[in-house]
């Protein structure tokens, strides 16, 4: 199931700084961002076969629905210290963004089109 990681804030009169390193739980082979989504539109709808990911919404918010299967939760990122784990197995949409929202997305694979598994668990709340 997905999980929150909350980075230490390392704040002084020049700003804050957040710092990933161990709490990330894979290797980085690909990074991407998402913003300017309008706040009716929803991302993803898939879950992976083998790729990990963390997504970290640096300004703005959005919210992230996730399905593993067993149980469903939806996840508020709305701070850059926020780090959202997902394992292959988590399906999951991306839905609600303000218009100020940047999404950034660490990936432990590069891009496979045959990773992905868009069909949704039959007990999914929220369909793409």
């Amino acid at each position: 199931m997905a999980y929150i990681v909350e980075l230490k804030n390392y704040s002084d009169p020049r700003g804050i700084l957040n710092v990933a390193q161990e709490q990330i739980p894979f290797d980085v082979k690909r990074f991407y961002w998402i913003y300017n989504v309008p706040s009716d539109i929803k991302r993803g709808g898939h879950r992976h076969r083998q790729s990990w990911q963390a997504l970290i919404c640096l300004g703005g918010s959005c919210e992230i629905y996730n399905n593993d299967g067993w149980s469903e939760q939806n996840y508020l990122l709305d701070q850059p210290n926020k780090v959202l784990i997902l394992e292959p197995k988590d399906w999951h949409i991306m839905h609600k963004f303000t218009e100020n929202a940047t999404l950034l997305v660490l990936a432990s694979t590069k891009y496979d089109a045959t990773d992905y598994i868009d069909e949704p668990y039959p007990n999914s709340k929220i369909q793409p």
